[in-house]
């Protein structure tokens, strides 16, 4: 592929994610906070036709690699290669499309590191001190920041394994000389401090230089609010000199005869890297990088980078004195959490990219749960049972299903579909504009396109996620206001205005959603019969065409053969992996040759058959057990999860003449399909924009062919010749969750059928004598009061 160079009269856009250190493989808090984020916009860049260049590499220089390769009893060089290839390798199974995706051991980074440092050096901008640094006798040399570790000094923290350079619990920066207690991580033995002279940038002098930089371009580029927060502290608090060199030998050497045994701080080289990996991508890399007029650079990482990218990077260009191409916009996320706490490398704690593989959950899936899980603005959390939520009510309940009717339908032989072939208009045709249900998906579907171009381009990928997302829950409720599967006996026009309408809202799902899961869109053109390079554009004319979706497919085009897109995760698959991936890789591994010893040592000890000649059963592993006994937990009414919802649209079932399909609305940003039986007590017009309460947590069931994502839930009479839902009060929030005074706790993601959870709970739900629904004796109660029903006194609720 030819390089790619900035292009006159063109958007160019220049992408970067944070250089992942490469002692270690990554984990899921580190590909969501750089390489996958960074990969989505650059994924949407190239959607809107931009020339957009995503650069990122391994970051090999410094401390970190250094002790690595002690521990692994290796040279840097050795660690370097190993680990290179294995970030390679995640980011390929990940989908992550780099343009350059390189290393900092490089020529280029020696040369143009030393370029950058030779001009500070002659605009005055470097001054040089002495400074005390720990030396350890034992080792016989200074200790780099990460080999020593001791107790944070800061007030309150007091973490015991707080690093030279940085705190982990609290996340200050620190000194090696400022911890208590310091101790060598080689050696363990208590290092002294002695003087060692080191060249420093001079951050005060740079000062308006940076804050006129640094205020011009977080409002013209719309800096996070936590980039503005963090950059704001370290400038509050007053810019210091920063110390650019290392007593180390793997770096970038100082190009000065009396530091000639030093080497740079990699937090002064590594931002450089983004600079020489372009260089090996491109000769003409100063196009990229040294023209600010014709190139936007937008950043993308964790929040414990930001100083180095809005403060120590940026001071190094501008003190230069060349035109460098600066930050425009810094995108920055939070952390992500795993079940019980931190994702954490050098502790082994969560699930690494490898991990993500082996378990055989496809990188659609992961990619898709791991950007709407986003942490954007605050601390998410990841968990294996809202994984499993996540694919089996958003993906394959909605996603997947609406995809799915109706390629099946068009793959119909004709008299019961189309053949496989997209139906051709006629004469016959209804006008799309005037024909109810199309019109009013059109107005909806131009809104969401317009809302996620938006959302998109100010690099609110979450957002832009779930806004795609809610055009596949239109596409649901088109199909079912228009009932298609009728339309097809009785007005075969109108059906085929409504199948070439859906098949473009398929077509434009697998372009919208091309960023977020490339693997899903590809999947769908294939079942669509496209060729897999058809590149999906949403230029102008593109967002044009989607107010004509039934213009997006032609007319005559033979699809190709629907499967199912997704698969269910199910509760045992859950329960396996959160059992798994508990504790760190060292618990794990323990755990693992526990459980192969006392597989052998059973084995040794089982005889073939007994004395009857009937064979043994075989036992039970211990850990079996112990899950299992882990997995009851008390039946509370705390584990329903009970919501105010809002019925959006209701329709007789299409194969069943008792129950309504409804849509309704739980606060998720797109509604849930629900089946009830409610056709012979509730007339349809009463059921139409009305606020019920809906059991969100029971598994998803199949009622004649259409999926129920939840419950509905009403109170009968003795005799169940009566029936009435349970209406909270008219300005209770939609969304919110029911609760009981006196029971806190959370609700399972989904309630497991086997434990019985609903079917214990159900016999003590009902209404007392004054019509106020209740467990046992306490009410169904919001935010705006209680929940009742009209006229049913002591009924039963289910």
């Amino acid at each position: 592929m030819a390089a790619k160079v900035p292009i006159k009269g063109k958007r160019n856009i220049l992408i970067t994610s944070a250089l992942p250190y490469v002692n270690n493989v990554p984990h899921l808090g580190n590909i969501i906070g750089c390489v996958l984020s960074a990969d989505v916009f650059a994924r949407y860049c190239r959607l809107r036709g931009y020339n957009a260049l995503y650069i990122c590499g391994t970051d090999e220089y410094g401390t970190a690699t250094e002790t690595k390769a002690l521990e692994e009893n290796c040279s840097p060089k050795q660690i370097c290669d190993k680990y290179h290839a294995i970030h390679k390798e995640v980011y390929d199974w990940f989908s992550i499309s780099f343009d350059k995706f390189g290393r900092t051991s490089t020529p280029q980074q020696t040369e143009i590191c030393q370029a950058i440092f030779n001009k500070i050096l002659e605009n005055n901008w470097l001054s040089e001190n002495s400074m005390q640094q720990l030396y350890c006798d034992t080792c016989k040399k200074f200790l780099a920041d990460r080999l020593v570790e001791g107790t944070c000094p800061k007030e309150g923290c007091n973490y015991q394994s707080a690093r030279g350079d940085q705190c982990e619990n609290c996340g200050s920066l620190l000194n090696p000389t400022e911890l208590k207690d310091p101790r060598c991580k080689v050696c363990q033995t208590t290092p002294h401090i002695r003087d060692t002279n080191h060249l420093f940038l001079e951050l005060p002098l740079l000062k308006d230089k940076l804050e006129e930089y640094i205020n011009k371009t977080s409002v013209a580029g719309s800096w996070s609010q936590n980039a503005i927060q963090t950059t704001n502290a370290w400038l509050k608090e007053g810019l210091k000199s920063r110390c650019i060199t290392r007593d180390l030998k793997w770096g970038v050497p100082v190009p000065l005869e009396r530091f000639s045994d030093k080497v740079f701080y990699v937090w002064f080289d590594a931002p450089i890297g983004y600079v020489s990996i372009t260089a090996c991508h491109t000769p003409e890399w100063e196009k990229w990088w040294k023209n600010p007029e014709d190139v936007e650079l937008y950043q993308f990482m964790g929040k414990d980078n930001v100083p180095f990218h809005t403060v120590m990077f940026p001071s190094t260009l501008l003190g230069t004195g060349e035109d460098w191409t600066l930050m425009k916009t810094i995108s920055v996320t939070e952390y992500l959490n795993y079940e019980a706490g931190k994702f954490s490398k050098s502790k082994g704690i969560g699930v690494f990219g490898n991990d993500a593989k082996d378990t055989n959950i496809p990188v659609e899936v992961w990619r898709y749960y791991l950007l709407t899980n986003r942490p954007e603005v605050s601390d998410t959390l990841f968990t294996w049972a809202d994984l499993q939520a996540k694919l089996n009510n958003e993906l394959l309940n909605n996603l997947g299903n609406f995809i799915n009717r109706v390629l099946s339908f068009i793959v119909k032989p004709p008299g019961q579909g189309y053949g496989s072939i997209i139906p051709q208009p006629s004469d016959a045709d209804p006008d799309p504009l005037q024909h109810e249900p199309t019109r009013k998906l059109v107005g909806s579907i131009v809104d969401y396109v317009e809302q996620y171009v938006e959302a998109m381009e100010k690099v609110k990928l979450k957002q832009g996620l779930k806004i795609a997302m809610s055009i596949s829950s239109e596409g649901n409720g088109y199909l079912q206001e228009s009932r298609f599967w009728k339309l097809y006996n009785d007005d075969r026009p109108s059906c085929s205005l409504v199948i070439r309408t859906s098949a473009g809202l398929v077509y434009l799902l697998a372009c919208l959603l091309e960023p977020f899961m490339p693997s899903f869109s590809l999947e769908v053109l294939k079942q669509l019969n496209l060729p897999p390079d058809t590149p999906f554009l949403l230029e102008k004319g593109d967002i044009d065409r989607v107010s004509r979706p039934w213009e997006i497919l032609p007319a005559g085009h033979k699809i190709g053969t629907p499967e199912p897109l997704f698969k269910e995760l199910k509760d045992e698959e859950v329960e396996f992996f959160r059992e798994k991936f508990a504790g760190s890789q060292a618990d794990r591994i323990v755990r693992a040759e526990a459980e192969a010893e006392k597989i052998a040592e059973k084995l040794k000890k089982t005889k073939v058959s007994d004395s009857s000649g009937k064979k043994q059963r075989p036992v039970k592993p211990a850990t079996e057990s112990k899950a299992k006994a882990n997995a009851e937990t008390e039946i509370s009414i705390t584990r329903l999860d009970i919501r105010v919802g809002l019925i959006t649209s209701v329709q007789k079932h299409p194969d069943a003449d008792s129950l309504y399909v409804e849509e309704i609305d739980v606060g998720e940003g797109q509604t849930r399909t629900v089946v009830s039986g409610l056709v012979k007590y509730i007339p349809l017009e009463e059921m139409q924009n009305r606020k019920v309460c809906v059991l969100c947590n029971l598994k998803p069931a199949t009622m004649r062919g259409i999926k129920s994502q939840a419950m509905v839930l009403a109170a009968s009479d003795s005799d169940h010749t009566k029936v009435e839902l349970v209406d909270p009060p008219k300005s209770a929030t939609v969304g919110e969750r029911v609760t009981f005074p006196g029971f806190n706790g959370e609700p399972d993601d989904v309630l497991n059928p086997k434990k019985k959870v609903w079917e214990t709970l159900q016999v003590d739900l009902n209404t007392n004598t004054e019509l106020v629904a209740s467990y046992k004796d306490i009410p169904f109660t919001t935010s705006a009061g209680v929940c009742t029903v009209s006229s049913i006194a002591s009924g039963s609720i289910r």
